[in-house]
């Protein structure tokens, strides 16, 4: 290669670090910045499903919450949402919330899928990212399960849930003591 043509790369390479870090692009185009760590707990997130209805992570205090990031051109996700469904169906009882928090879709083709495939849990939009952000999500699908008092307790990316998986995971979280504080005798 030429060291005319290897200026140019170098050029064309500069150009675009310098393009992207003075443009100010908006955040939400970034990817995922960080990984909630089990135990923390997560903050608040405010998103409307395909009805239009706002629904906020608040609301489901007391519940268990399996939050799902997917998209309808992700196999491993369509894959993995009948046991979802199953789940959800067998569990919605017993205070468990499945929210399937679907990243940069069309509604219309978000809505198409889900009535194709019959679910009946909760579809938000998160049309900016914002949320997928929040729980660093990078790549596709992520499951974060939530406890009753809104914390982590499990972190899965990719791997394919079933609804073993599912049951598991929610009995382990059932069974949990809640934090108490320590006494002094």
């Amino acid at each position: 290669m030429g060291s005319i043509q290897y200026g140019r790369y170098v050029l064309a390479a500069v150009l675009a670090v310098t393009f992207v870090a003075t443009t100010g692009l908006p955040p939400s185009w970034s990817m995922g910045s960080r990984v909630p760590v089990v135990g923390a707990t997560v903050e608040d997130f405010q998103l409307v499903d395909l009805d239009g209805k706002t629904h906020s992570l608040d609301q489901y205090r007391g519940k268990i919450v399996l939050v799902n990031f997917w998209a309808t051109w992700c196999k491993p996700c369509t894959t993995e949402m009948p046991a979802m469904q199953a789940s959800y169906d067998k569990l919605r009882d017993k205070g468990f919330v499945v929210l399937a928090v679907n990243e940069l879709e069309d509604d219309a083709k978000v809505r198409e899928h889900i009535k194709q495939y019959g679910h009946t849990f909760p579809v938000l939009m998160d049309r900016n990212n914002k949320v997928a952000n929040q729980f660093g999500v990078f790549g596709l699908p992520v499951t974060v399960f939530i406890d009753q008092q809104g914390r982590v307790q499990e972190y899965i990316k990719g791997g394919l849930l079933t609804e073993q998986m599912i049951n598991d995971v929610v009995a382990k979280i059932q069974k949990q003591e809640p934090v108490k504080a320590a006494s002094l005798r």
